[in-house]
């Protein structure tokens, strides 16, 4: 008896519609087979009912019955295609190079065959002699590129030099002065390596995000200062432009007045012509008349008043000139410049003061610098002589020589501002001074030896310098603004109550901290200059 062929395909159990494995297989009565959904969706679909297949007609729609036996086999097919397909190999294990259906675990690897093999398919090398002698090893994938090119053997040295994988040849041809590792060694020193390079990425990705929230951040404020500098922008020009709208109408009313004046003249001397005019006119009617008289008497009588003629000015030298309006315009420009030039200034110097008055700082004084002399309030906001040198404890940062005080407060960047009230004051001094100047003798007070500061006496205004910068005596000096740029090199000075800028020290180098400074100035036996020095509060007005 011929034995039952029992190699099936995919194909002989496949549904003919969808081409996948049968599921739920039906039979038509033409003899086909189709999965149940699929033949039902297709005739649904379909005006007459027939076979996909043979195309036969049916005249109702058939009740196809299920195939038992072919479910079974679908089944029985499916199960088996899953069982192969399903890989007995996890993804960190190397497979068996030589197993044809469901790929094993390979236990070991040849290097002379550079085939990986699985316990059953490695038996062989364990029983042939000529195998035996085949060096086997722990498994490996991609075993051709684990070999050396040149001398067909397995890469296991790393060359230091060159940072390459050699083999055991390379080391006494190619590689022969070469200092060289075993793999696993140089793997740890890399592992390390990565480790290292492992924990500095993330702190990296911080530093640039933190870089990205600075920069965004700088845009913002970017876009507030914008905002901010639009809105006082558009107060200065229409401040300005009321300045050009006022010195136009003053313009044109000059010249109004000018016109004025020469109708006013004109009417006058119009008045005075048509006066003699009716004068002439009258005297020319009565010669006319006197002219024509027979009775001698009466024209000798009459003839008597024609001897005085009317008072006539003489017209050959009067005009009326038309008003000169030459240096008019120049004249009304002239005062407007002038009028623009005070106004840009005191706009500009108000606007500037806002800008800096952002970056206020909240400073308090130190007393372990304050010289001995000196009396600080208990908030450290304020300072005076006392008229009396009291022995305090001597440390470095304690002025000795001279009256002043530092703020506990230091800054080495960006931007900081302050006000110091100096009412009531006859002698002051105040403004930045570097960490490292001379607190104990007597030295100069300029930018040199790391003083930036302003001087107030009785006579004059300064910036410490050498020479000293001479400023305009300002009348009614009540609060200083104190500002500084460390990254821009300026140092700044302001009339806070009149709103005015004073001086501005450009180009400094600031290379270490910067401590605020005030110098009180001596009391004298009278009890001038007994007022203190006050650290305010900004306020800024709109």
């Amino acid at each position: 008896m011929a034995s039952a062929n029992t190699s099936w395909s995919e194909e002989d159990f496949s549904c003919s519609i969808c081409l996948d494995v049968f599921s739920s297989p039906v039979t038509t009565p033409c003899g086909h087979n189709f999965c149940r959904t699929c033949i039902t969706k297709f005739w649904d679909e379909q005006v007459k009912y027939k076979c996909p297949v043979c195309n036969q007609i049916f005249d109702t729609k058939p009740d196809p019955q299920v195939n038992t036996l072919l479910s079974e086999l679908a089944a029985q097919f499916r199960t088996t295609v899953r069982v192969k397909e399903q890989p007995c190999v996890e993804p960190a294990e190397v497979p068996c190079d030589v197993c044809t259906g469901t790929q094993l675990k390979a236990m070991k690897s040849c290097l002379e065959c550079l085939i990986s093999y699985c316990q059953t398919h490695l038996e062989p090398h364990q029983r042939v002699t000529v195998l035996k002698k085949h060096r086997l090893v722990e498994p490996m994938d991609r075993l051709e590129d684990r070999m050396c090119k040149k001398h067909d053997r397995l890469l296991e040295l790393f060359c230091l030099t060159e940072q390459v994988c050699v083999c055991l040849l390379c080391t006494v041809t190619d590689h022969k002065s070469h200092p060289v590792v075993p793999l696993k060694e140089e793997y740890e020193v890399k592992m390390a390596q990565l480790g290292k390079i492992e924990a500095e990425v993330p702190q990296m990705i911080q530093e640039r995000k933190q870089k990205i929230k600075e920069v965004k951040d700088r845009v913002e404020l970017s876009n507030k200062d914008a905002d901010r500098e639009i809105a006082i922008g558009g107060q200065v020009f229409t401040a300005l432009i009321g300045c050009v709208e006022k010195c136009r109408d003053e313009f044109n009313q000059t010249v109004q007045e000018k016109l004025k004046s020469t109708e006013k003249q004109a009417e006058d001397l119009i008045k005075e012509l048509e006066q003699e005019i009716e004068d002439l006119t009258n005297r020319c009617s009565e010669v006319t008349q006197l002219s024509h008289t027979k009775d001698l008497l009466h024209f000798l009588q009459t003839f008597r008043s024609l001897k005085d003629p009317p008072p006539t000015r003489d017209w050959t030298t009067v005009e009326v000139r038309p008003p000169s309006y030459v240096g008019t315009l120049r004249r009304s420009l002239d005062q407007l410049e002038e009028t623009l030039n005070m106004e840009m200034k005191k706009r500009d110097d108000d606007a500037e003061l806002k800008r800096v008055q952002q970056y206020e700082v909240d400073v308090t004084l130190d007393p372990d610098t304050a010289n001995g002399w000196l009396i600080l309030s208990e908030d450290g906001k304020q300072v005076h002589d006392g008229g009396v040198g009291k022995r305090l404890p001597d440390n470095p940062k304690r002025f000795t020589n001279y009256k002043c005080v530092l703020t506990r407060q230091s800054f080495s960047s960006g931007r900081f501002y302050f006000e110091v009230q100096v009412k009531d004051k006859t002698i002051w001094l105040l403004g930045v001074v570097r960490e490292s100047i001379d607190r104990k003798r007597g030295t100069t007070w300029t930018p040199e030896t790391g003083y930036w500061t302003l001087y107030y006496y009785k006579d004059g205004l300064v910036f410490r310098d050498n020479p000293d910068v001479r400023l305009p005596l300002r009348a009614g000096l009540q609060k200083v603004g104190v500002f500084v740029d460390y990254d821009e090199g300026v140092v700044s000075f302001y009339d806070v109550e009149a709103r005015v800028h004073l001086y501005s020290a450009t180009g400094c180098t600031f290379s270490e901290p910067l401590y605020p400074i005030l110098y009180p100035g001596p009391r004298d036996y009278g009890g001038n200059n007994s007022a203190p020095l006050i650290i305010s509060p900004v306020n800024q007005t709109d």
